[in-house]
């Protein structure tokens, strides 16, 4: 499970102090994947990176029971000098599998033919989505964490692949969506929250979830 034991984080941004969260408790268990909606501009990217110890709580504390992914998209661990190639061997010796089976999960995945063996520093955003999205679907997570959905990509065979896969992987793991979309929730989750105002509002169904969004919209 992942558990927020009374967590509160704030940051000065220049001319405000932005309040993400304030004393907020959660947890999520293992089997029961949880969307939350929030607004632009309420701290998404920053509460899924706490949730992937990417980020520090200022206060609280914040629980990790099981293995959690790096957030979809999340470029850190990757060096933009190296290539797809060894980029994918390294990471798959940080979390002891296979670099065989790693790279070959990667090439076929993101579909990146002779780029894969050049410098990452060289793909445009949409291959660096690809290559980040097949790098999270390679490694073996009990939670995955999904910042606004699928990467962008227009790669029509890449999205299939992927999300073909994304689907199957909900049978049987966990998954955090966090979005500013209803419509983006549906595709991974039945629960749901509402960050708003440095709290998170819990939700049996998105459907209930939906009306208090809409509300304060």
């Amino acid at each position: 499970m992942l558990e927020f034991d009374n967590v509160s984080k704030s940051f000065w941004t220049g001319e405000q102090h932005k309040v993400i969260l304030d004393n907020v408790s959660f947890r999520v268990d293992l089997g029961r994947s949880m969307g939350i909606l929030a607004p632009n501009g309420t701290g998404k990217t920053t509460l899924i990176n706490m949730m992937a110890g990417l980020e520090k709580p200022d206060s609280g504390e914040i629980r990790r029971g099981c293995r959690i992914s790096f957030p979809l998209g999340f470029m850190g661990g990757v060096s933009n000098k190296l290539s797809a190639v060894e980029n994918s061997r390294y990471i798959a010796q940080l979390y002891d599998l296979d670099p065989d089976y790693v790279e070959a999960f990667c090439r076929w995945l993101c579909g990146l033919e002779e780029y894969f063996e050049m410098p990452v520093g060289t793909y445009s955003s949409g291959m660096k989505a690809r290559f980040s999205f097949a790098l999270l679907l390679a490694l073996d997570f009990d939670i995955y964490l999904i910042d606004e959905g699928m990467p962008a990509t227009t790669d029509v065979e890449f999205n299939r692949k992927a999300g073909s896969i994304l689907r199957e992987r909900l049978r049987n793991t966990t998954i955090v969506v966090v979005s500013h979309s209803p419509e983006t929730l549906e595709q991974y989750c039945r629960s749901a929250a509402v960050l708003r105002n440095g709290q998170l509002f819990m939700f049996d169904t998105l459907e209930e979830a939906k009306r208090l969004y809409d509300y304060q919209a």
